[in-house]
């Protein structure tokens, strides 16, 4: 015996339930063109997109309406570069929504004159893998003398 079927009525479907939210153009994207050779990965960073080139965060882009003075392309480095690849990067400076301690991160402008140019030749220095951009994520600072073994928050551990 055949088991009686409920009729349904079948409602209209509302596209506007199915349809994605367009995703928003990565800022600078020439940037992410200039090193596709490397097959970089993004990811969301405080705001920003952290590029990952193999194991290293390199670059952070930011392009945000809040504190558009720290907008343009963040270097991830360490202080002891910071001297030379601003003799690469004249417009080079520490990022101001971090403190006003110097820390390992440092802005190529977007407002500045030659941000394109500059933009670019840090690719290339990303490109010939220059030792004095990029960080491995994660990797601590050895304490200096009196400091706590450990007492970092995670937070402060990519500055």
């Amino acid at each position: 015996m055949s088991k009686l079927r409920r009729k349904t009525a079948s409602l209209p479907m509302d596209d506007a339930l199915f349809r994605s939210k367009p995703r928003k153009a990565p800022p600078f994207d020439f940037v992410l063109d200039a090193i596709s050779a490397l097959s970089p990965r993004t990811r969301p960073l405080f705001g920003c997109l952290a590029v990952y080139v193999e194991d290293k965060i390199v670059l952070a882009l930011r392009d945000k309406p809040s504190s558009r003075e720290d907008n343009g392309v963040w270097l991830a480095t360490t202080r002891e570069h910071h001297e030379s690849l601003r003799r690469d990067f004249p417009s080079m400076r520490s990022i101001k929504v971090l403190g006003e301690d110097v820390t390992g991160w440092q802005v190529l402008p977007a407002d500045a004159p030659d941000f394109e140019e500059a933009a670019l030749r840090a690719c290339e220095l990303i490109l010939a893998k220059d030792p004095r951009i990029g960080k491995v994520p994660g990797a601590r600072r050895t304490p200096r003398p009196g400091e706590k073994q450990g007492g970092k928050t995670s937070k402060q551990s990519w500055r």
